[in-house]
């Protein structure tokens, strides 16, 4: 691997210089410059990120806190896929990396992540990973049960934005979609169809977008003086067989549904497939409704009213 010091021999400088080629660049000549970044092109020389954070006192890598278990979405998920997508076009548009931090239980352990359970048992493990990796700041993923561990990073001082949970902090911030005002909007189309015996396939229960959506849910229902039967709130996992299972359970009722809200869109496919296992119709049977506007919603047949 090519080093500084091999770069400064080479171009004829000191390695300070090629130091502040790499972090502080409006301080070296352009031709001194020019010449350190073509050879170091050539052989492929990569700066130490950690070093360069401690040298410029800005890192570009960051980390992604995100503790999955079997309940949970995880990397296979399309929506966590096109967020996880998205995320890393805006941070590479700046200049950024993206690091893992936190796997589920089943993958955790290994030489360099702090061996975790169900839940991120032991946040300061990854605090201290962060600052001994020099990382610029953290980005969380909400994972369900892990309010304390979130809130801790959120007062650890590092620089933290957590997507679909809310924290605070000194220097944290969050990014969620309306998760309940979205589920609201879901159900009451479907209740101005004329629909009034509507269920609701729902996210695993410790985690928030799920509890919000179904928070919506319940909301819509309540304001249309419709009655929730407990039977009629089937649980599932956000991924399309848990929606299957899900709607079989809900057909199966002595007085099944007209119309089922999923609180995913994966869940609203499988709900669709049990649906036509039964031999029913959709729209004209049961009628079904979807959130997160993934990519398959618009490609099944029929194409599923999603928000």
């Amino acid at each position: 691997m090519t080093t500084s010091r091999e770069i400064a021999q080479l171009c004829g400088v000191s390695v300070a210089t090629v130091s502040r080629v790499f972090n502080q660049p409006s301080t070296v000549s352009r031709q001194t410059r020019e010449r350190v970044e073509r050879v170091a092109r050539e052989l492929d020389y990569r700066p130490n990120e950690s070093a360069r954070a401690l040298a410029s006192k800005r890192s570009t890598l960051l980390g992604l806190v995100w503790d999955t278990d079997h309940r949970r979405p995880g990397w296979r998920h399309p929506f966590l896929q096109d967020l996880l997508l998205g995320l890393k076009s805006a941070l590479s548009a700046h200049g950024y990396h993206l690091l893992m931090l936190a796997t589920s239980g089943a993958e955790a352990g290994s030489a360099n992540l702090p061996a975790v359970g169900a839940s991120l048992a032991d946040p300061v493990a990854y605090v201290n990973m962060t600052r001994r990796h020099h990382l610029g700041g953290l980005i969380l993923i909400d994972s369900g049960s892990d309010a304390a561990a979130f809130a801790a990073f959120a007062q650890s001082g590092i620089p933290c934005v957590a997507l679909d949970v809310a924290i605070e902090g000194p220097r944290a911030t969050y990014v969620t979609s309306d998760n309940t005002g979205g589920a609201e909007q879901a159900v009451r189309h479907l209740i101005a169809r004329g629909h009034r015996r509507i269920a609701t396939i729902t996210g695993p229960p410790d985690n928030q977008p799920a509890i919000d959506r179904l928070a919506g849910y319940r909301r819509a229902m309540a304001e249309a003086g419709l009655p929730v039967p407990e039977d009629y709130v089937a649980e599932g996992d956000f991924y399309r067989a848990s929606g299957q299972a899900a709607m079989r359970r809900l057909l199966a009722l002595g007085e099944p549904p007209t119309a089922v809200f999923a609180a995913g869109d994966e869940m609203a496919v499988g709900a669709l497939l049990a649906a036509r296992e039964a031999g029913l119709r959709v729209p004209g049977d049961v009628a079904l409704a979807g959130f997160d506007d993934i990519e398959i919603a618009a490609l099944v047949d029929p194409a599923l009213t999603t928000v």
